[in-house]
């Protein structure tokens, strides 16, 4: 009589990225009433707000900042731009690269949204309070200046990894 082969090892730690996924939506939930009424997405609005703080970027540098697929930045800031809510423009010495920066439309409608959504900010802060909000902001910091700077295991292309990832599927197999 065989055994079982036994699973994977029980997993011991709390799931974090669900965690960050369930808090992200608690706290856009908060803003997403704002981004209605002024009748915009949650990917345009990550993309204006990160332009205010930044000025002019490359569209690589919004889609890594803003954690968006080229793809789907690419339809976003073609409708951005439908919109009048930013403009590309073509960087004098490589023709090939492209600076994107909002327009004076944008910039107005941000003007129009900040009370409203640094009531959101207030409203957040009362809620968790003052001092609990500036060290989650830090651990925030913390968190992604560390990550950013420690390669993910598993990436490197070692012979193993390459004959793993050229091995069958096992659903291909059966």
């Amino acid at each position: 009589m065989s055994q079982k082969p036994a699973g994977p090892a029980p997993l011991t730690r709390r799931n974090l990225p669900l965690m960050m996924l369930q808090a992200r939506e608690r706290v856009i939930a908060h803003f997403r009433p704002v981004l209605n009424a002024c009748g915009i997405t949650e990917q345009q609005w990550r993309i204006i707000r990160l332009l205010l703080d930044t000025g002019p970027l490359e569209p690589h540098q919004i889609g890594e900042l803003c954690r968006l697929s080229s793809p789907s930045l690419a339809g976003v800031l073609s409708r951005m731009q439908q919109m009048g809510l930013v403009r590309r423009k073509r960087l004098p010495d490589d023709q090939r690269r492209v600076h994107v920066s909002l327009t004076p439309r944008s910039r107005a409608l941000a003007a129009r949204m900040a009370p409203r959504i640094e009531e959101v900010y207030v409203h957040i802060e009362r809620l968790m309070g003052r001092e609990f909000s500036e060290t989650f902001h830090r651990a925030l910091d913390d968190l992604i200046d560390k990550l950013k700077a420690d390669p993910v295991p598993g990436t490197a292309r070692t012979p193993r990894m390459q004959r793993v990832l050229r091995a069958p599927r096992a659903r291909e197999v059966a």
